[in-house]
């Protein structure tokens, strides 16, 4: 997938609005149940929001963002607070929810 362009995140942002996370950071950090939850979670929904419980500055979250990005293949949408927003298109064109704009509107 290629990297996102700026408009392609900002209508991404928008339709994760209304999204609630579906994976939760802890005090654990980054586990392997963690990374399957969050492969998962982008399989079925594309575009995902991740809450960091325990990890409050913003460093640390930056750091993290980083690392589930290389770890599963996606790209971090935005940061709000402590809930980032994740995207992974699905490798199988039959199955993709999302469909990115290919040029600003």
């Amino acid at each position: 997938m290629d990297k996102l362009r700026g408009f392609q995140k900002k209508y991404l942002r928008g339709l994760a609005h209304s999204l609630n996370p579906v994976v939760l950071v802890g005090q654990k950090g980054l586990t392997e149940s963690l990374i399957e939850s969050m492969q998962e979670a982008l399989d079925q929904h594309e575009l995902i929001k991740v809450k960091f419980n325990e990890f409050k500055e913003k460093a640390q979250k930056q750091e993290m963002t980083g690392e589930l990005e290389e770890m599963t293949g996606s790209q971090a949408v935005g940061m709000v607070g402590h809930v980032v927003i994740f995207y992974r298109q699905h490798e199988d064109a039959e199955k993709r929810k999302i469909v990115l704009p290919d040029r600003e509107a």
